[in-house]
């Protein structure tokens, strides 16, 4: 017999949003902002751990990383630009709203980003339109691969391990979530995860 899947775990960036402040953007901003890259490389790895995890302010973090020095621009315009790389995933977005809608499913975000960028991106998008619960590693102070991550996802859901698919592009996330005995699909594309959730059961039509 098989059992009902109740809970879909998601990731937000490369799943539902395009990465809030990866590599590639910060590699636009170094060269948009005339930074040095390697410089700045080597500060934003010291430090953004520590920002993920809601210890630092996005102020204090670029204080670190950007204005630890005199610069021809402010902070405004560099958040802004931060903020305009996130771009959404409509397909995917639609495909976890209809599942949502057509099964009852809880889903919770299971995420990596620091406050200021994950307020914004949940508000902006409306993902609190269909996100029941956000264990965002800013709000919670732990942060993916560490699994209490997902301990504390299972405990706020309430949901069984054996009855929740987790939805990452990272196969590290998915190993240790797999671990802990919560299904996972590695999301490489649209088509790829919605196979990959039919043969769990969820159909979209």
């Amino acid at each position: 017999m098989n059992i009902p899947i109740t809970t879909l775990f998601v990731d937000i960036g490369g799943i539902l949003l395009t990465n809030g402040w990866d590599h590639l953007s910060r590699k636009q901003a170094a060269a948009d902002f005339k930074l040095e890259w390697s410089e700045m490389e080597e500060r934003h790895q010291l430090n953004f751990a520590i920002y993920e995890e809601g210890k630092l302010t996005l102020k204090e973090y670029l204080d670190r990383i950007v204005f630890y020095q005199k610069r021809p621009f402010t902070h405004a315009e560099f958040r802004r630009f931060m903020f305009l790389q996130s771009k959404p995933f409509p397909e995917m977005i639609e495909l976890i709203i209809s599942l949502k809608a057509k099964y009852g499913l809880k889903v919770i975000v299971v995420s990596n980003e620091g406050r200021e960028m994950n307020v914004y991106r949940i508000r902006k998008f409306k993902l609190y339109a269909f996100v029941d619960a956000f264990i965002s590693s800013c709000f919670v102070h732990l942060r993916k691969p560490d699994a209490e991550i997902f301990r504390l996802a299972l405990d706020i859901s309430q949901a069984p391990a054996k009855q929740v698919i987790f939805i990452d592009n990272t196969l590290m996330f998915t190993q240790i979530a797999e671990g802990l005995g919560i299904q996972s699909i590695l999301h490489m594309d649209y088509h790829s995860t919605n196979l990959k959730l039919a043969s769990f059961g969820l159909l979209k039509d």
